[in-house]
């Protein structure tokens, strides 16, 4: 059976193509874990973000595939329900199935007949869509798998959820990373894969769509499995490695484990990028952050989420994010957990989250503040109502939701407003601010991969800058209000890729 398997075209912001180009781990996940005669490719669109249509139509045309699966995220529902229309119309009997988190949370948005999806993956895919496919290719019925959503007629039939997964078993299959057939992955100039090592999160932070997709739980791969899944990166081009697990520093011990592991297996030569908690890193950053340099590791995104209390009350992430000793919470662990990664020559990638229920300008300002002083290279957001999620219950029952396009819903769109400052204000604030932190990272940049930005500065000032000048900016001859209208029309138009 040939398969066709596709992660949508739209980006983050922080993200720019010109330097970031990530696979979808997911895709490449599924291909490893269907049944090895079948024939399976995998299509990361967004390294042909300008050529979609085209992309897809030869993709079609050459696989002639029996089944085609959607990744899909809830920013780029439009664009996916487009892909559908497009492969339906190409090849009216193509079986075609979704999953990823909005189809996961938000299933009701796919089960429409204009929709014209088959099938529903729900949660971890890995062994659903395993099964789904033995049942199309052997003609049987769908009721028995776990985990899936089916046609039936006019209606659709929902299966219970399956059960999270525990990993240890190997009976999740490592990647298919040879199934990919769009080539272009990079991170700052460097070919770029992803790993994972572990699944799950058992904290409850307001904003996290993971926690409500598999509940709160953390499990692991076995660390003969994950440095063979490195080394087939490595083997497939990879120069850099993010390290994609929803927490790896929840145990801290393993963490450490890894590192050593990664240095004993030689594979230090790769540049590794991974998320942590600010607690975790503060507690243990004397000895874990040198181990971590030592493995490879340059950039660390740290979850700060925000600097002030009553925010991160709302974010649910106060616990970690605190700074303990004997016992004791001490304050807040960011500035102490950046200290640990600087100390040590790595890179923080500061996530932050302003635009809260109750924020002020100037809580929002601080927050901005803190981010110039103390990060690297920012990945600040406002925060999302995405399906299911407490935030977005919140937000609702105060009527602070001002925006219902969901291919807006990228992160860095504010979609609601506080209490004290509209959502268009909050979005200014954040871009006004950010430019100039990403500016400074290109000086730091040009340190680690100077062929990457002499080639390329033009381009990402152009993208950062995009809407206005950065000559006209630095010199202070820019209105700047004009220029974030203009870059917010330019954004609007830069979703339409289908």
């Amino acid at each position: 059976m040939n398969i066709l398997l596709v992660s949508m075209p739209d980006s983050f912001e922080h993200m720019p193509t010109v330097g970031i180009r990530m696979p979808n781990g997911a895709l490449s996940a599924l291909a490893g874990n269907v049944d090895a005669h079948h024939r399976v490719a995998v299509a990361d669109l967004i390294l042909v973000q300008r050529e979609v249509r085209a992309t897809v139509e030869r993709l079609v045309h050459e696989w002639q595939p029996a089944v085609v699966g959607l990744s899909v995220m809830t920013f780029q529902r439009k664009t996916a329900l487009r892909i559908v229309e497009l492969v339906r119309a190409l090849r009216p009997g193509v079986r075609i199935a979704v999953g990823g988190y909005d189809p996961s949370l938000a299933p009701e948005a796919y089960t429409d007949p204009a929709a014209a999806v088959d099938f529903i993956v729900r949660g971890e895919g890995e062994l659903t869509f395993r099964e789904l496919v033995r049942a199309l290719e052997r003609g049987d019925g769908f009721e028995n798998i776990a985990g899936l959503s089916y046609r039936e007629g006019d209606a659709f039939l929902h299966n219970p959820d399956r059960p999270v997964y525990g990993l240890a078993d190997g009976e999740i299959r490592p990647p298919n990373r040879s199934a990919r057939v769009l080539r272009g992955y990079a991170f700052l100039g460097r070919p770029v894969d992803v790993v994972e090592t572990s699944r799950g999160c058992t904290f409850d932070c307001s904003f996290c769509s993971i926690i409500e997709m598999r509940g709160r739980n953390f499990h692991t791969f076995a660390f003969d499995r994950v440095l063979a899944d490195i080394r087939d990166a490595r083997d497939h081009g990879a120069r850099a490695i993010f390290l994609v697990d929803d927490n790896i520093t929840l145990n801290v011990r393993r963490f450490e484990a890894l590192c050593r592991a990664i240095i004993d297996a030689g594979l230090n030569d790769l540049d590794y990028l991974v998320q942590a908690m600010t607690s975790a890193i503060a507690a243990h950053g004397a000895t874990l952050a040198p181990l971590m340099r030592r493995a490879g590791f340059r950039y660390v995104f740290l979850g700060i989420e925000n600097i002030l209390d009553d925010d991160l009350r709302f974010l649910r992430a106060r616990a970690k994010n605190a700074l303990r000793a004997n016992g004791q919470t001490l304050g807040n662990a960011t500035t102490t957990a950046i200290e640990h990664i600087h100390r040590h020559g790595m890179f923080v990638v500061g996530g932050l989250i302003v635009g809260n229920p109750d924020d002020t300008r100037e809580s929002i300002e601080a927050n901005l503040a803190f981010a110039r002083r103390w990060v690297d290279y920012p990945y600040i957001q406002h925060p999302t109502p995405y399906p299911r999620t407490p935030m977005t219950k919140e937000f609702r029952e105060r009527g602070l939701v001002i925006n219902e396009n969901l291919e807006e819903y990228d992160g860095t769109t504010a979609v609601v407003r506080s209490e004290h400052v509209p959502a268009d204000e909050i979005e200014f604030l954040r871009w006004r601010s950010e430019r100039w932190m990403k500016v400074r990272h290109m000086r730091a940049v040009l340190k680690t991969s100077p062929r990457f930005v002499l080639r390329n500065w033009r381009a990402m000032l152009r993208h950062t800058f995009r809407g206005g000048s950065f000559v006209k900016a630095l010199f202070g001859l820019e209105d700047e209000r004009r220029a974030f209208a203009r870059y917010r029309v330019i954004r609007k138009a830069e979703r339409l890729y289908v």
